[in-house]
């Protein structure tokens, strides 16, 4: 993306309108740091024109009256225009945030194609009616689309969690807002003109690229029924408080500390070459990222020196070069929140095995070394607060007890993983961890398993019939006793 993108109309209900402010989001490149895209800033004259569309297309519109079969249709026709258009999509990402190229190919746009995909085989079997019997007589449970929904996405993963939250809410039979981070909102133009050529109806969705404050108006507009958020915890914490004022149904997806639990009967390479990508994925960007590795004392210095050579040995460089690992933090903040958090661990006496520093030869852009702290205690802050670039912590442990105790001793729970010779002995151990998601000698993110957390990490679930849920609300239906006709 060499040549300057420039949007000046905003995605509203279905069509590009002007804003009513004059005011823009210039996008930085965190490669080069320069501007290479501009788009409106929308404003609360918008949000308010936005929910007011999206109200009109839920309570009068023929969305959620449609059948299912249709509504699926369109949803499919945005399914495969994603898969179409991944490379551009991905290109897009990688220059806004610095996502290795590669590793947005993958998980920015074809995981968000999946994503999609994943919601219409789930919304196809779902159960939106069934028949009880009930305490004084029959009753039939409904679960209907929960209304206008505000869905607010971070930068680190835009697409793949715009679809996270778009594709069950429009299958659901709701209208969205959809409000992308400022410093991604190139992307959501590419997915406002692919919801408009699937033939989504007038008013469903909108798209409104703009800053905390406006975020904040629009959780708290009286016309939102709805708000699934994915960001910090601070930020779910002001959602969830502003969401209350009108009692509107909140999902939030937030930060987590997840860690890497390597037994002692662990393949050293095989662990290595999982453990390694699921800790420094996306540049550390990831709520899911593997970011403490606990290994035991008996093999504490083997895992060490393994563990320590890999990341020495991340390429880093340019998001859009094909062989680039770890690409640029998304801001210069995040850089030096990065920088801080490395002073902070040698402070407390955590000792750098690997990085550590601004890599050689890169002069410009927003980079952190891939780095590696080893001798790091729990109680540290490296180990307790999610730094979110790429800083990853090496904990020793005695024996498996401790190491349960320090997985779980963690304000977050929203990911982990165990590493072992013996798998049914590793489930055993899943089973213990207080995380929404684990993995056993392996790391991934089913769409069609529930994805959420515990703790702090947040509330309610994404992808499968649990996430799908979230856009319903449930209705019970007294029938007369005796009766037994169809429902």
């Amino acid at each position: 993306m060499s040549d300057l993108v420039e949007h000046v109309q905003l995605y509203i209900g279905g069509e590009l309108v002007h804003p009513h402010s004059t005011d823009t989001i210039e996008v930085i490149s965190p490669h080069t740091e320069q501007v290479i895209g501009r788009v409106p800033h929308a404003s609360r004259d918008d949000v308010d024109r936005a929910v007011a569309v999206a109200r009109r297309a839920f309570d009068d519109g023929p969305w959620p009256r449609m059948a299912l079969a249709e509504r699926v249709e369109v949803v499919t026709r945005i399914k495969d225009a994603i898969a179409i258009r991944h490379e551009e999509i991905a290109r897009t990402i990688s220059a806004q945030n610095g996502s290795p190229y590669s590793w947005s190919v993958l998980a920015q746009a074809l995981g968000a194609m999946m994503v999609w995909d994943s919601a219409i085989t789930v919304a196809r079997d779902f159960p939106y009616e069934e028949r009880r019997a009930g305490v004084l007589g029959p009753i039939l449970v409904r679960r209907e689309p929960v209304g206008v929904v505000a869905a607010v996405v971070p930068w680190n993963v835009p697409q793949f969690v715009a679809a996270a939250k778009l594709a069950p809410a429009l299958l659901a039979g709701c209208s969205v807002v959809l409000k992308p981070s400022p410093e991604s909102p190139l992307d959501s133009y590419i997915l406002g003109e692919i919801a408009r050529e699937a033939g989504l109806p007038e008013g469903v969705l909108s798209i409104l690229p703009a800053d905390r404050e406006v975020s904040e108006y629009l959780v708290g507009h009286p016309g939102i029924d709805k708000v699934s958020f994915t960001g910090s915890v601070a930020a779910g914490k002001r959602v969830m408080e502003v969401a209350a004022r009108n009692l509107t149904r909140v999902t939030l997806e937030l930060g987590g500390k997840s860690a890497a639990v390597v037994l002692p009967d662990a393949d050293l390479a095989a662990t290595v070459a999982g453990v390694v990508p699921a800790a420094w994925m996306n540049n550390g960007q990831a709520c899911v990222a593997q970011t403490r590795i606990l290994a035991p004392v008996s093999r504490y210095d083997e895992f060490a020196d393994a563990f320590a050579a890999a990341a020495s040995q991340l390429v880093v460089g340019d998001p859009l070069d094909a062989a680039t690992q770890v690409g640029p933090l998304v801001a210069k903040r995040q850089q030096q929140r990065s920088f801080d958090y490395i002073r902070i661990g040698q402070e407390e006496g955590a000792k750098i095995l690997a990085g550590g520093g601004r890599p050689a030869g890169q002069d410009k852009g927003w980079y952190v070394e891939p780095t590696l702290f080893g001798g790091v205690d729990n109680s540290m802050r490296i180990a307790r607060e999610e730094i979110f670039g790429p800083v990853i912590c090496l904990l020793p442990y005695d024996d498996e007890a401790e190491a349960l105790r320090i997985a779980n001793d963690s304000p977050y729970g929203l990911s982990g993983s165990v590493w072992t010779g013996d798998v049914e002995h590793g489930i055993d151990f899943a089973r213990q961890v207080r995380t929404g998601t684990f993995n056993v000698n392996t790391f991934s993110l089913d769409m069609l398993g529930p994805f959420g957390g515990y703790k702090e990490s947040g509330l309610g679930r994404e992808f499968g019939p649990e996430g799908f849920g979230e856009y319903l609300e449930h209705k019970m239906i007294h029938l007369p006793a005796g009766y037994g006709g169809e429902a």
